[in-house]
């Protein structure tokens, strides 16, 4: 195995020409980033690495900064090559030194990342739990009498953003926005007045139709609003969804989902997690929180 010396890399803040290259990095790790996926990264944060001397990249870790205090850092990646050096931590930092010191930032776990992390100062304040199924199974009939589902609309906007506000604790407006643009499918739920009671997206990725956000009032809400996401749907699917969402998570696994692991949830400059209201069913992804 090649020794590498950590003072001929660059740490560097990327950009749209180095999509390509970041793809190839998250395929070393056999996970599914594509284009869309890295430059919705790119709109709503930054994503830092190393180069070689060659100009390859070797490493990154990306951060959305939300619009009031909190933060989310992912897509921490080292090339098998290049680990050992610190590089996953000198990434991560450069991500934390990017945002006022004080600003709470999160961030979902791998089980090799954790020691990391925790040497950095980070705590684990909850977990979440990835569900992957290889075709949605119509497991349940949905009485739709009190509520309507239908495609998103622009004018939609606010109170989508408010409803996302109080499940995830933070206001996300340029992320939101982004990733409507992005999705495949962003349907709301209406009650017989017509006023929205909650949302759901779907990004379809290069393996998997990623399934969230999804915001609802209730369990059975939630449900409807994965069934409608995922029905006309042919193959894989994951959802990452917080924990103690039981009733939700028995309509998944009922639905053809399995569990595939169960990653902590950690953050620093904090104690806690921000306020959430339990509405929160499934999170955009990992990398977003």
């Amino acid at each position: 195995m090649a020794i590498y010396n950590k003072n001929k890399l660059a740490l560097v803040e990327f950009g749209e020409n180095d999509i390509s290259e970041l793809i190839e990095l998250s395929a070393s790790v056999e996970w599914d980033y594509d284009e869309f996926e890295i430059a919705t990264v790119l709109s709503s944060g930054k994503i830092f690495g190393h180069k070689d001397a060659n100009g390859k990249i070797v490493s990154s870790a990306a951060i959305i900064k939300y619009d009031t205090n909190l933060a989310s850092i992912g897509m921490v990646i080292v090339h098998q090559n290049f680990r050992g050096l610190g590089l996953g931590k000198d990434a991560t930092q450069k991500c934390l030194d990017s945002v006022d010191g004080d600003t709470v930032t999160m961030l979902i776990a791998t089980k090799e990342g954790a020691p990391l992390y925790e040497k950095m100062g980070f705590k684990t304040v909850d977990y979440v739990q990835k569900y992957l199924a290889d075709n949605y199974i119509e497991s349940n009939r949905f009485s739709t009498d009190d509520m309507t589902i239908v495609n998103y609309n622009e004018k939609d906007f606010n109170q989508i953003l408010k409803l996302d506000e109080a499940a995830f604790g933070d206001i996300r407006s340029n992320f939101l926005q982004n990733r409507i643009k992005q999705a495949k499918q962003c349907i709301v739920v209406k009650d017989h007045n017509g006023n929205i009671m909650g949302f759901g997206i779907s990004i379809l990725g290069p393996i998997n139709l990623m399934l969230g956000p999804i915001v609802a009032p209730d369990s059975q809400t939630a449900s409807l609003l994965l069934h409608n996401l995922a029905l006309n749907h042919q193959g894989k699917l994951r959802i990452d969804v917080p924990a103690d969402n039981d009733d939700f998570i028995l309509f998944l696994q009922q639905s053809g989902f399995k569990e595939a692991s169960n990653p902590p949830v950690m953050i620093i400059n904090s104690v806690e997690m921000p306020a959430r209201n339990n509405t929160l069913f499934a999170i955009a992804a990992q990398i977003f929180g």
